[in-house]
């Protein structure tokens, strides 16, 4: 039988890995319509990637395709269920790899840090190894250079890229999903998507997310307590 699945996969040119498995104790936001696997290769680079943000519904149809959103994630942490978009939210930080519960965990702006661990870890979303990869099996978290090797210079552009990119927004620190930071909103709409490469410079304490807006896209440090997107690229 021919599946939706795999006309779905076959129209954006993506291979549907049905088999691929998420990791132990992962927490599927939506488990009716667990994210599913779909490998697409860039034209620019050679690398495959998945073509939807975990926690997505479908590959992006439009920039404003909420179904395309998926989760947000606070760097380092594994799909614990904190990166639901309507998780509960808690004080942080934590001193544990894995918290042990799913809610989000609240930073203050006058933290030192701005992370949900202390102390900091540099380590949790390092490679296909990594202790909090929340990938499915052969992906992990792109580096920073993966995300300035695709080449994509505005939001138009990376929703037109293999990658169909969408303005999935954010959650702040403090656990709010801030309204001008959706599509459709007055304001500019952006996206962000979590790279595994940690800031260094006077930045030490962030991690290197790759944003984009309709006029520019670029990579910058923040603050890892904050929730953004996560894309996963093929080991």
């Amino acid at each position: 039988m021919f599946c939706i699945g795999n006309l779905q996969a076959q129209l954006f040119g993506g291979h549907l890995k049905s088999s691929a498995a998420y990791p132990p104790g992962t927490v599927h936001c939506n488990p009716q319509v667990r994210t599913a696997v779909v490998e697409v290769t860039s034209p620019v680079t050679g690398k495959k990637w998945m073509d939807r943000n975990l926690g997505a519904d479908r590959v992006a149809t439009s920039s404003t395709d909420a179904l395309a959103f998926g989760d947000l994630y606070q760097w380092g942490r594994g799909p614990d269920g904190h990166q639901c978009r309507l998780s509960g939210t808690r004080g942080g930080p934590t001193s544990l790899n894995q918290p042990g519960h799913g809610d989000f965990l609240v930073i203050q702006f006058d933290s030192t840090t701005d992370d949900w661990r202390n102390p900091q870890s540099n380590v949790l979303w390092q490679g296909i190894g990594g202790i909090n990869n929340p990938c499915p099996l052969g992906f992990r978290i792109p580096t920073k250079q993966e995300f300035i090797d695709e080449n994509i210079n505005t939001g138009v552009e990376a929703f037109n890229s293999v990658l169909k990119l969408p303005y999935a927004g954010w959650r702040d620190q403090l656990g709010v999903i801030p309204a001008e930071s959706l599509a459709g909103t007055p304001s500019v709409p952006y996206g962000f998507a979590w790279t595994s490469t940690v800031s260094g410079g006077s930045s030490t304490n962030d991690a290197e997310a790759f944003a984009y807006n309709s006029t520019r896209a670029f990579e910058n440090p923040y603050a890892r307590a904050r929730g953004y997107s996560v894309r996963c690229i093929k080991n």
